[in-house]
C-alpha cells in the first residue's frame, strides 16, 4: 500500500519501483498482443501512463498488480483497434463452432501439454493479429465470447471463427515439435 500511496503522490522513486517490479510480467502479457518487442514497449509504456494519470481510481479492491494488468491489456486492446485490423471472417463451418474442441482433438490437444511455455509464446506471435487477439483474450485472459466481441467490435460468430482458426494454425506451428516429442 506504501507504493500506492507514493505513486498517488506522483513520488517518482515509487512509480519507478512499481514498473521494476512488474516490468517483466506485463511486457510478456504485451507481448501476446504486439506484432514484435518495439510495439509490445510501446503498449506497456502507454499502460503505465494511464496507470500513473489514473491511480487514483485505484480503491483498493483486488490486488494493485491485477489492477494494472488490466489497464495494460486495455491498452493492447486499444492498440488492436487503432492499428484497425479487420476480423478474419472464414466459412460458416467455423463460424457456426462454438470454439471448443472435440473430443478428438482434445486427446490429441494433451501432447501440446509437454510443449514449452516460451515455445507456445514463440508461436502464438506468428499467428495474425485477429487470431492473435482473440486467442490471447479467451485462452490466456478467460474472457468470453461475447465480451471478446463487444472489446473488439466483432460479431461473436467472429470470435468464435478467429479462436477456432488460431487453434487449427497453432496446432500446424506446433506439429513438428510435437511429432519429435512424441517419438522420446
Amino acid at each position: 500500500m506504501q507504493l500506492v500511496e507514493g505513486c498517488i503522490k506522483q513520488s517518482r522513486k515509487a512509480q519507478k519501483e512499481v514498473f521494476s517490479k512488474l516490468y517483466g510480467r506485463l511486457f510478456s502479457i504485451c507481448m501476446r498482443y504486439a506484432d514484435d518487442p518495439d510495439e509490445a514497449k510501446d503498449i506497456l509504456q502507454n499502460g503505465f501512463i494511464k496507470v500513473f494519470k489514473g491511480i487514483g481510481n485505484y480503491k483498493g479492491d483486488g490486488s494493485f498488480e491485477g489492477w494494472i494488468k488490466r489497464i495494460v491489456v486495455n491498452t493492447a486492446i486499444d492498440n488492436y483497434r487503432r492499428k484497425k485490423v479487420k476480423p478474419v471472417i472464414t466459412d460458416s463451418e467455423l463460424t457456426d463452432r462454438v470454439g471448443g474442441m472435440t473430443a478428438e482433438e482434445e486427446v490429441s490437444e494433451s501432447i501440446y501439454n509437454q510443449v514449452p511455455i516460451n515455445v507456445v509464446t514463440d508461436a502464438v506471435q506468428q499467428l495474425s493479429p485477429a487470431y492473435r487477439t482473440v486467442f490471447n483474450l479467451y485462452v490466456m485472459e478467460g474472457h468470453n465470447h461475447n465480451e471478446i466481441a463487444e472489446m473488439l467490435d466483432i460479431s461473436v460468430g467472429t470470435s468464435k471463427s478467429n479462436l477456432s482458426k488460431a487453434r487449427l494454425n497453432l496446432r500446424k506451428i506446433l506439429q513438428p515439435l510435437v511429432d519429435r516429442l512424441s517419438q522420446h
